[in-house]
């Protein structure tokens, strides 16, 4: 285990000057593709919880996209992923099946919790996905100590912890923050800064509102990064991963992005203008951004991205038939997976 402190030189710092080359097709399309399937999802997800076919709580990530398929375009095969309860375009992003994500969004014995965790408890230990978590910020200890295993351990896995505005006010985000540097985890936490945490702007509720320099007490280094643009996320995970890796310790992204809908389905988001949701649809969205640099620069027709949208809409399709026809829980599944 790592318990002596790294000399690095270390102060928060925005992003660099400068665009890095722009990527391939084929990543470019594995982008386009990854998002999309999040964006279709969450959409059916929206419809069907209209229609009474998911209850409880459910928050949408559309408008985000960009941050899960960015950083997760960054890490390696074992590094681990932890998140809040906003959480079924990480599971995607991870890998995870539509079929037992959204078979778990209604309650179905097929879902990736038997039916039980529902839209904000769901894992996946094949995938290394360690939850959403339905607690303000609950996932950042945990997230903190899975970084602790990896040292305790001796491996040089990397893990990502996901949480918002709202949660970086959370006495444990700065518990977690000092553990972390004091003994050099490889953690990155990753600050989904929508602007409004569940309804109050970024400006009325923090201080500090550039939420990356959050790490500066602790001698964490911290980055602002577009998260609507899911190339500048992976650059800016790349760079963070490599710093964990190479045994640096903790690093603060915070990704500036913004979610469509409201906090919950049912959130009617009166604090925020229609014109203001609409100019970041017409001029910043993450997916029309990505489909623009495709059309003009990587070759690509319309009938490509279009077969692109068609498949995709039968995979979220089958995933919603699936959640539908999977059997309820049987009454004595209520006994099992209880910790006593």
């Amino acid at each position: 285990m790592a318990t002596s402190k790294s000399t690095r030189t270390k102060s928060p710092s925005k992003k660099p000057n400068g665009k890095a080359p722009l990527p391939g097709k084929d990543v470019l399309l594995k982008y386009y593709r990854d998002m999309l399937l999040i964006r279709r999802f969450e959409e059916k997800a929206g419809q069907m919880y209209g229609m009474g076919l998911i209850g409880g709580f459910c928050h949408l990530y559309i408008g985000q996209e960009a941050v899960v398929v960015g950083m997760q375009a960054a890490i390696e095969d074992g590094d681990q992923v932890i998140t809040g309860y906003r959480d079924h375009g990480h599971m995607l992003a991870c890998g995870m099946d539509p079929r037992g994500v959204m078979a778990e969004l209604t309650g179905r014995a097929g879902g990736y919790s038997k039916g039980k965790g529902g839209s904000m408890h769901m894992f996946s230990r094949e995938k290394n996905f360690f939850g959403g978590h339905g607690i303000v910020a609950a996932q950042v200890p945990i997230g903190t100590g899975l970084a602790f295993a990896n040292s305790y351990n001796e491996t040089d896995r990397v893990c990502l912890t996901y949480f918002g505005d709202g949660a970086a006010n959370q006495g444990q985000v700065y518990e977690s923050f000092n553990m972390a540097e004091l003994w050099t985890l490889p953690v990155i936490y990753i600050i989904e800064n929508n602007q409004y945490a569940m309804g109050t702007s970024v400006q009325r509720a923090s201080a500090e509102t550039h939420l990356y320099r959050r790490g500066a007490s602790f001698n964490i280094p911290g980055e602002e990064v577009d998260g609507m643009d899911v190339v500048a996320v992976h650059d800016a995970g790349a760079k963070a991963v490599k710093s964990c890796r190479d045994g640096q310790g903790p690093y603060i992204l915070e990704m500036k992005t913004y979610r469509y809908r409201g906090h919950s389905m049912s959130d009617p988001a009166k604090y925020r203008t229609r014109d203001e949701v609409q100019d970041v649809r017409e001029h910043h969205d993450p997916i029309d951004m990505v489909k623009a640099k495709l059309l003009e620069e990587g070759g690509t027709s319309e009938d490509e991205l279009k077969q692109i949208d068609k498949e995709i809409r039968a995979i979220v399709a089958d995933a919603a038939d699936f959640a539908q026809t999977s059997p309820e829980p049987q009454p004595e599944e209520l006994y099992t997976d209880v910790l006593l």
